[in-house]
């Protein structure tokens, strides 16, 4: 089980998002920076491979894809690549059937059940935008990011608080 609250940030993310709050920064082993952006791994090929050389060299050049890395945007891609196919796939059968777009087959019985696509689709669909949460892909992440980089820290109801000066009475005597 997970101890409770966010996941701990790793210490090129919280570098990019910034450090308003002056803490110090975790400290520790860092994973070894690639010379180069790396090569897509043999087994992506066709739709995966071109989101390999897609988004690589923008993580790579960030300092986001590392030795370690190289695995989950391996499996991000590979899930890229289902999803397309299976959409493409899906694409291909809606064109031929005016009533139901492919979303429902018949069954050897008869029944309409939901076209496997569908589901394939959809699985590999939240695959990818999980991964693409980890490398901040999308726009949400994106904007946690940027937020550190161009941002001012949002001001807290008590900012200026002891700022101001304290008029005090003037004695008269």
């Amino acid at each position: 089980m997970s101890p409770p609250g966010p996941p701990p940030v790793p210490p090129i993310v919280h570098r990019l998002r910034g450090n308003p709050s002056k803490k110090e920064l975790p400290s520790g082993p860092e994973p070894a920076l690639l010379p180069k952006c790396p090569e897509p791994p043999p087994f992506l090929r066709a739709y995966a491979a071109d989101e390999w050389w897609r988004v690589a060299p923008e993580l790579w050049a960030l300092g986001l894809l590392t030795v370690l890395d190289t695995a989950c945007l391996a499996a991000y891609c590979y899930s890229y690549g289902v999803w397309r196919d299976a959409v493409e796939a899906l694409a291909r059968v809606a064109d031929r059937d005016e009533q139901m777009r492919g979303l429902l087959i018949k069954t050897q019985d008869g029944n309409a059940r939901r076209n496997p696509l569908v589901k394939v689709a959809a699985d590999a669909a939240a695959d990818m935008v999980r991964y693409a949460g980890e490398f901040g892909l999308t726009a949400v992440a994106r904007s946690r990011l940027a937020a550190g980089i161009y941002g001012q820290p949002t001001p807290s109801k008590f900012d200026g608080l002891l700022a101001i000066p304290i008029q005090r009475p003037k004695n008269e005597g």
